[in-house]
């Protein structure tokens, strides 16, 4: 049986890297289509990029040929080229040191083994559509500014 397709846009945003963040994604099946965002009192850029793809990932049913349209280098060169390394060298980098958001990465680990997964690299706020609209989730999905961050 052929899996069906999603196309995935994703984004993620932060007020102040650290600080309050956001993150955005919309998944497209065909003539169907969800939009997903959240938000993070204390994150980072990257920590909400990977969230992005997690949460679309896991929001899927079944398993599905997914192709995931991103502007991040960070995750789409983790999740294609860096994940495989660190994974065997126990989630640590090429110099020993603990693989930042690692919890995240095993996450994204996950959710990439119960599906076909491709990707497309887009760049940031270039007026490509998809790629407007995950960041205007991701930055509407950032929590008050109002809140003092924690340090």
């Amino acid at each position: 049986m052929t899996k069906p397709r999603v196309d995935i846009f994703t984004d993620g945003a932060c007020s102040g890297n650290p600080g309050p963040g956001g993150w955005g994604a919309i998944l497209r099946s065909g003539v169907h289509e969800r939009e997903l965002s959240g938000g993070e009192m204390a994150t980072t850029n990257n920590r909400m990029e990977l969230t992005a793809v997690i949460r679309a990932l896991d929001a899927l049913k079944n398993p599905s040929t997914a192709i995931i349209h991103t502007d991040s280098r960070y995750v789409m060169d983790g999740a294609t080229q860096w994940i495989k390394r660190w994974k065997a060298n126990g989630w640590k980098t090429a110099d020993k040191k603990p693989v930042k958001n690692d919890e995240l990465w095993r996450a994204l680990d996950a959710a990439l083994t119960r599906h076909s997964v491709s990707w497309r690299w887009i760049e940031g706020h270039s007026g490509h559509v998809e790629n407007e609209r995950a960041d205007a989730l991701a930055r509407a999905a950032i929590p008050s500014r109002g809140i003092p961050p924690r340090f």
